[in-house]
């Protein structure tokens, strides 16, 4: 016999003895544990499950702290180096987060999953595919076990495809102070499934790692597999998976409440002071009586007046007026028509478009809805929003130092305090004015917001406690999901590009972002809109979308029906996911669509651009007019396009034939 095949056969068997990680490239498979099942996390600065991306998995509870002073028992701690670097170098500061027991009920939930395709998963058109047992993605409700519908996409704004976001977007709010856990499996390449990543395989396999989180995290790990076995997710099969705290209601809602209450409480029974600036009892003499301009004052949460503003806390954790200047001068605009001039009208507050300003209540459409159907209508710029606004919304995107943006959303607390003592202002004090209070009838008090006034209307309505119903018009939810499908967005996006031109941190900044805006955004406030809140009545809407509108997606209009658990009117068109189609209804929250012949909106995540938009045409209709007079003053929600069908295709634009896919990559 030959003495090499000998010589092999003792080598292999030595190599062998001396175990798998020896002479060789391959990790180590040795088996560890068995462990317990134990719902503890360890802080990290990133995260190895995935190396490739520092700040995935997003939202995670590795970027938590114990905090027992919290409803969630949690708080966010997310370290500087974990933020995104600005391509000039400078870094930011975590701090505002800082405030946060949890993250966002609807922020997108991002990680990097290298060379993913979405072969199977499930989309804005298959919702119903996330619920069924052998979806590839999942997100799991540890308290309920329900699973929450939801759909998957990749980040379509990439330059580079190796550093494509892989986003999983929930379809309804989440619960608030909730512990959620998000699992993927089956997801395809271009050549078969993916591996999972070296640290993920390790907590899967229970084998050895020399990566110390792996074994930190053992316990924990125990607890998600055996839940997601609960749920029919067999381990073996994960290539992902993690857990994250959503925030409490107590800390998205608690200083808009906080500051409210103070200072409707300070206002008295006869609500801010005001003073009439100016009277125009010329300007569109046919239609209006009064065109009237004024100031009302108002408690200062801020340490100044002007973008660029912070709130200013008390010891309690909560905002507090300004000791230095407790109130400032907040100017308004009120349009009296002359029908009022024979019957005291409603009053209607406006809620205006993206960074616009209260002037927008002088356009055509308005006048005529508020002289032929007889509302007194009146309006305030939503500071934080507005259009002194974008200049610095601009400036802080370009500085690289991320921590800046929390003083936009800190304005617009001012900005909706402003709106919510607006109101209070025109029911109690202005209605007795002597020259103008007999015009006014205060019983009767409503909300009317377009576009960006549609969705801050969502927190309006949601924390009023002088108006019931309001109209939401081209609204949607949350802002993190409609910004890169709207056409308004695309010059905040170059400043944002070009600070951070990783694809992967622009989707880590708008999660981080939306976290702050959760606290003064509908994602924050809708699923309490119909009651909840403490000291706040119920609430309905009717809520209008365009289909094919090209600044705000009717998807985002979809998760905020489904979050104020509205009826879908039917106007002869689509079916809906979650919402019932009713032929009217008699109360409560209605949704309805307009069709003005475009082709269907992209299901990615970029915006609509084919035809005309079609976002300022609904309230141009007479058909929308008469419904939303019937809402507001009935609480009906009824159709009255001719036919019952609202399809008005002549006002596309459209040449027909077919349109380029705007997926593509």
């Amino acid at each position: 016999m030959s003495l090499r095949p000998l010589l092999l056969s003792f080598l292999g068997a030595a190599l062998a003895a001396l175990g798998p990680g020896c002479n060789s490239s391959e990790p180590s498979e040795a088996k560890v544990g068995p462990f317990e099942p134990k719902v503890e996390w360890t802080h990290l600065t990133c995260d190895p499950l995935v190396p490739t991306q520092c700040g995935f998995p997003f939202p995670s509870n590795v970027w938590t702290v114990d905090a027992a002073d919290t409803p969630t028992g949690r708080r966010v701690q997310i370290d500087d180096d974990a933020l995104p670097v600005a391509l000039s170098g400078q870094k930011s500061s975590a701090a505002p987060w800082a405030k946060s027991d949890g993250f966002g009920a609807g922020t997108g939930i991002l990680t990097h999953l290298p060379g993913a395709t979405l072969e199977g998963l499930p989309s804005l058109t298959t919702l119903p595919r996330s619920l069924e047992a052998d979806s590839p993605t999942v997100i799991l409700d540890t308290e309920t076990g329900q699973r929450v519908p939801h759909f998957a996409e990749l980040d379509m704004s990439r330059a580079d495809p190796d550093k494509v976001t892989f986003i999983l977007r929930p379809v309804v709010p989440l619960t608030d102070a909730r512990r959620y856990i998000v699992a993927i499996r089956k997801v395809r390449g271009e050549t078969g499934e993916l591996a999972p990543t070296p640290a993920f395989k390790a907590l899967r396999d229970s084998v050895a790692s020399s990566e110390p989180s792996v074994d930190a995290r053992r316990g924990l790990y125990e607890d998600i597999f055996q839940r997601l076995a609960g749920s029919g997710v067999a381990r073996d099969s994960l290539q992902l998976a993690w857990d994250f705290t959503t925030a409490s209601r107590e800390n998205v809602t608690g200083w808009l409440l906080h500051m409210r209450d103070e200072a409707l409480a300070q206002a008295g029974e006869g609500g801010p002071a005001y003073v009439i600036e100016t009277v125009d009892e010329n300007w569109e003499p046919e239609l209006v009586a009064y065109r009237i301009s004024g100031r009302m004052t108002v408690p200062l949460y801020l340490d100044k007046p002007e973008p660029g503003a912070s709130l200013v806390f008390g010891p309690d954790g909560m905002p507090d007026p300004n000791p230095a200047r407790p109130t400032y001068e907040v100017p308004f605009k009120v349009i009296i028509p002359k029908s009022a001039l024979t019957k005291p009208a409603p009053l209607l507050q406006y809620g205006h478009g993206l960074l616009g300003t209260r002037d927008q209540i002088e356009a055509a459409n308005f006048r005529k809805l508020v002289s032929e159907k007889n509302y007194v209508i009146f309006a305030l710029d939503l500071v934080g929003m507005s259009d002194d606004d974008s200049g610095h919304i601009a400036n802080v995107l370009s500085s690289g130092q991320l921590q800046g943006i929390s003083t936009m959303f800190d304005r617009m607390h001012q900005g909706m305090l402003n709106w919510l003592l607006a109101m209070r202002m025109m029911s109690r004090g202005f209605a007795k004015d002597p020259r103008f209070g007999a015009y006014i009838d205060p019983t009767q008090r409503y909300y009317h917001g377009i576009s960006q006034g549609g969705i801050a209307g969502g927190v309006y309505m949601s924390a009023s406690t002088d108006v019931e119903r309001g109209v939401l018009s081209v609204m949607g939810q949350p802002y993190g999901f409609l910004l890169n499908r709207s056409v308004d967005f695309a010059p905040f996006f170059l400043v944002l590009r070009g600070t951070y031109p990783d694809t992967r941190d622009q989707q880590l900044v708008l999660a981080l972002t939306q976290m702050l805006w959760d606290r003064v955004e509908p994602n924050g406030w809708t699923k309490y809109l119909g009651g909840g809140l403490p000291g706040t009545p119920a609430h309905a809407v009717l809520m209008s979308a365009a289909l094919g509108d090209h600044q705000v997606t009717t998807f985002g209009a979809h998760v905020m029906a489904r979050a104020v658990g509205a009826k879908h009117l039917d106007t002869g068109l689509r079916d809906v996911f979650g919402l019932e189609k009713v032929p009217e209804t008699q109360g409560g929250s209605v949704y309805v669509e307009y069709d003005f012949g475009l082709p269907d909106e992209p299901l990615c995540n970029v915006p609509m651009s084919h035809c005309e938009d079609p976002h300022g045409m609904i309230r141009k209709l007479q058909a929308s007019d008469d419904q939303l007079d019937t809402f507001l003053r009935t609480g009906q929600g009824k159709s009255f396009c001719p036919g019952g069908a609202c399809r008005f295709p002549e006002q596309s634009g459209c040449t027909g034939g077919t349109y380029a896919d705007l997926c593509a990559p």
